[in-house]
């Protein structure tokens, strides 16, 4: 049985309504997570509360896209700016929450690739943010991913699939700690462990999900070693790098979506 079209029912329309405002919670927890994590703050006190006036924020006001657009975008209180990627993160996590539901379907590794989803979001704008990625977030990830895969993997009757998700988690985590000696300035080691997460949830799909997440983790590297003009003069360059756990995060969600119509196509297109 092959963990690439997994053993599941359709989601119903209802099913998908209630995952889609579970994303948008959980989204707006991530802004959370996103803001307080990184500057060594604790996630339950205080509670929500404007970064320019410290007003506590009220429930009416707490509501996930809908109260910043009653708003206008501003707090309640002073009137201040409130960014857009607030909305657009938690937009952004149910969209994902829709897609990966989609994708899997009413299926024993559902709540697993939903965590995935939500990794994928928060690290990737903690990373834009300071450019490291927390090992209070990381480290854990690897107990909660398998302990929301081995159960998956037992309802689905295959044991291998633990072996393959330990398979890609090393791999990925010997590529990539290689690359870190070779490219010190561009891999860093929360990279490093990044990917060897990363590399469980893929090879627990399948073989070909985990060799595709291994090119595109390559392409990945080699995106980011060309580095963006922000600035230039006849002179002088100014280049910043490009962030690689966010191009190695959206590589690995692509994956989950483009792994099984890939593997598909590749041996009709032989066969042509």
């Amino acid at each position: 049985m092959n963990p690439t079209t997994p053993v599941a029912v359709s989601a119903p329309i209802p099913f998908v309504a209630v995952v889609a405002l579970l994303g948008l919670a959980i989204g707006s927890f991530l802004n959370v997570v996103i803001y307080r994590v990184p500057r060594g703050e604790s996630l339950v006190a205080p509670g929500s509360h404007c970064p320019s006036c410290d007003t506590p924020i009220k429930g009416r006001h707490n509501v996930p896209v809908v109260s910043w657009l009653a708003l206008r975008g501003r707090c309640a209180g002073c009137r201040c700016r409130i960014s857009v990627r607030y909305p657009l993160v938690e937009a952004g996590t149910a969209a994902l929450f829709v897609g990966v539901t989609l994708r899997f379907g009413l299926s024993p590794q559902l709540p697993a690739y939903l965590y995935l989803s939500a990794l994928a979001v928060v690290l990737a704008m903690i990373d834009v943010d300071v450019r490291r990625l927390p090992d209070s977030i990381v480290v854990p990830s690897y107990v909660v991913s398998g302990l929301l895969l081995i159960p998956a993997g037992a309802a689905n009757g295959g044991w291998w699939t633990g072996e393959r998700a330990a398979v890609g988690m090393l791999s990925l985590l010997a590529i990539f700690f290689c690359l870190a000696i070779a490219l010190p300035t561009e891999i860093t080691f929360s990279d490093v462990k990044l990917a060897g997460l990363l590399g469980m949830y893929l090879g627990w799909m399948s073989w070909e999900a985990l060799f595709i997440g291994v090119v595109a983790a390559l392409a990945v590297v080699a995106f980011s070693g060309k580095t963006l003009a922000l600035a230039a003069s006849r002179r002088d360059r100014v280049y910043t790098a490009v962030p690689v756990a966010p191009c190695l995060l959206g590589a690995a969600v692509f994956t989950l979506f483009l792994a099984a119509p890939v593997t598909g196509w590749y041996p009709n297109f032989l066969a042509a």
